[in-house]
């Protein structure tokens, strides 16, 4: 077997490999020897078909094995040699249209190196780190924003007309073809207008109404109702409103607490408190990964395989596109170029890419299949009723492993640089916190 430089320029390279024909019948005549004590033939004792028997039947089929497994082999054989790394999987073609069994094998193989990836002092590397404390004015703002959520209502003064967002508390009784109908009846019952709780066009006809007043609601169930017998038909509910009420923010107390899970209205205080700090830092770690991309982006520099820049830069443009396009949920659209502002950051993306890679491979970092499962588990979350398809298709998807393995990987790698590197701690408020956080996404 004989493996001849083609090409070597940059990081492209290409090889002839020659199998001999020799070689070839070596190979199968070895797979014929290690079956033949196995295999039975009429005519024969098991393990006695002669090998020019078994090879005249089973030959062909051996020989393509054959040629796969010496090709696979000279091509393990040579990146094991020489340290190569393929960025993509080699490409492989066979010389020769007219071969036939008796000649030499000819196989072109080419693909693009991995760089070499310089060494980066990483002690040498200064950060930043914004530390953000919570007070108790942020506690105090997000208690009324919980207020607000747990909403409550107070009668409004007697008289006044109900509006969008008030709530009425009435008696009503449905009828369809003057019978009353199952289920159609309530009593003291609270309804928000505009809550979209009843069918469609019943609340937008109480707006306006009074305590005290009676009102005929007529409306017509959805052809898709859930309930058969009413779906399509017309309806009319005969309504008593008794209280009109307008919506109020809860009260700030121990009762608040309770809504939201916490014993008591200091220890609601203390979880906001604490999940206050935990965004801040969130953000705060955000802001100081993207100065670290920076900076690492500026240390180093080194050749850039073509093929993973072309690749990284048509799908930059890809998801943009999609994004500034969202009504096309498809693939069917127009060829989309990459410009050179893509590839500007596919670049970028590329080199960070293949240098915390080797930082990571260097220093042993690994993904746990802990932290996987934890991984997988997050984002079966996003599908109610249907996690355990979720598993299922991520376990027969290597594809969607890796896609998920990829930013675990970059992050542990990434915490591993702050460990080493130089980090002054820089206090400051949450308006510049946020102001850091929103230059990221103008960036």
């Amino acid at each position: 077997m004989q493996v001849s430089e083609t090409l070597n320029d940059g990081l492209k390279r290409g090889y002839q490999i020659t199998i001999t024909a020799a070689e070839l019948e070596a190979k199968v005549t070895e797979k014929l020897t290690e079956a033949q004590p196995e295999v039975e033939m009429k005519g024969f004792r098991k393990g006695k078909v002669p090998l020019a028997l078994l090879k005249k039947q089973f030959g062909p089929r051996l020989l393509g094995e054959a040629m796969q497994e010496a090709v696979d082999g000279a091509m393990s054989s040579h990146f094991e040699e020489t340290g190569d790394r393929p960025a993509m999987q080699p490409k492989v073609e066979m010389k020769g249209e007219n071969w036939k069994e008796g000649d030499d094998v000819e196989v072109d193989m080419s693909y693009e190196a991995l760089p070499d990836i310089p060494e980066i002092e990483l002690g040498d590397i200064a950060l930043e780190r914004l530390v953000v404390k919570s007070d108790e004015a942020s506690v105090t703002e997000a208690l009324d924003e919980l207020a607000g959520q747990a909403k409550n209502f107070k009668e409004r003064k007697k008289g006044t007309k109900a509006k969008d967002g008030d709530q009425v508390v009435m008696d009503f009784v449905g009828k369809v073809d003057g019978e009353a109908f199952e289920g159609g009846t309530a009593e003291d019952f609270p309804l928000e207008l505009g809550s979209g709780q009843f069918i469609p066009g019943f609340e937008e006809q109480l707006v306006g109404v009074k305590a005290g007043e009676e009102k005929s609601v007529e409306v017509t169930f959805p052809e898709e109702y859930q309930a058969e017998h009413l779906a399509g038909k017309l309806a009319v509910f005969d309504c008593t409103i008794k209280e009109v009420k307008e919506p109020a923010a809860a009260e700030i107390d121990d009762e608040l607490a309770k809504k939201f899970g916490a014993d008591d209205l200091e220890a609601l205080k203390t979880q906001i408190g604490e999940r206050l700090e935990a965004e801040y830092t969130g953000a705060a770690r955000a802001i100081m990964k993207r100065a670290l991309l920076d900076t690492l982006d500026e240390k180093v520099s080194f050749d850039l395989p073509p093929s993973l820049v072309d690749a990284e830069a048509g799908q930059i443009a890809h998801q943009l596109w999609h994004e500034e396009n969202p009504e096309v949920e498809g693939h069917d659209h127009p060829e989309i170029e990459a410009t050179d502002e893509h590839r500007s950051l596919a670049e970028r993306r590329v080199r960070l890419g293949l240098l915390l890679a080797e930082l990571g491979n260097k220093n042993n970092v690994e993904v746990s299949d802990a932290e996987m499962t934890q991984a997988v588990m997050n984002q079966a979350r996003q599908y109610p009723g249907q996690e355990r398809q979720f598993f299922e298709f991520v376990q027969q998807n290597p594809q969607m492993q890796q896609q998920m393995r990829a930013p675990i990987f970059e992050d542990k790698v990434v915490d591993f640089i702050f460990e080493l590197a130089k980090i002054e701690d820089k206090e400051t408020d949450k308006d510049a916190l946020k102001a850091a956080v929103d230059a990221l996404d103008d960036e």
